[in-house]
């Protein structure tokens, strides 16, 4: 995943495959799990950096990251 969006948009891509009935509930169960772990990953880098009173660029977080 590059950026949030992207993960957005494969979230979204597996609850369709779901509800379709092309991927199994466990395999999407795991495939949310990644992805919340991943913002909260980011969640937590953004925390920081505001105990600490900075503002840093977060590429993941921003739409168009490279």
């Amino acid at each position: 995943m590059k950026n949030a969006e992207e993960l957005r948009k494969s979230l979204s891509e597996v609850f369709q495959k779901l509800q379709a009935g092309e991927l199994k509930p466990a395999e999407a169960a795991e495939l949310a799990n990644l992805g919340g772990k991943m913002i909260n990953s980011a969640k937590v880098q953004v925390e920081y950096y505001a105990l600490r009173k900075e503002a840093p660029r977060i590429a993941w977080l921003e739409q168009d990251s490279k």
